[in-house]
């Protein structure tokens, strides 16, 4: 049985356990603790690591295999996805609010 890696807030921010460490139960979790520093997010955001977080619980960093990764030059919409945008009522949009985001994730 593998054992979750704690981070503390004193290590690097860009470090973080290799993603292959995550557990498959819950899948995807890879490492518990440390903060949410605008430069331990960005670096964590580079890798395909998120951060969940509820107050007075560590922040749980997620790597889930396979993560979705969308390439803007690449992506493709079909009618049938503008069309349930359309209808339900979604707002995409790209980097709109990007420091505004990493500024509240911080905080």
């Amino acid at each position: 049985m593998r054992r979750i890696t704690w981070l503390s807030a004193h290590d690097a921010p860009e470090w973080f356990p290799p993603l292959e460490q995550a557990l498959t139960e819950p899948a995807g979790l890879l490492a518990a603790g440390g903060d949410l520093s605008s430069e331990r997010l960005v670096a964590a955001y580079r890798r395909g690591i998120f951060p969940w977080y509820a107050p007075g619980q560590p922040v749980l960093w997620w790597a889930p295999d396979p993560r979705t990764v969308l390439f803007p030059a690449e992506f493709r919409r079909h009618r049938s996805l503008a069309k349930t945008i359309r209808n339900k009522g979604f707002d995409t949009g790209i980097d709109r609010q990007f420091e505004a985001v990493i500024a509240a994730c911080a905080a």
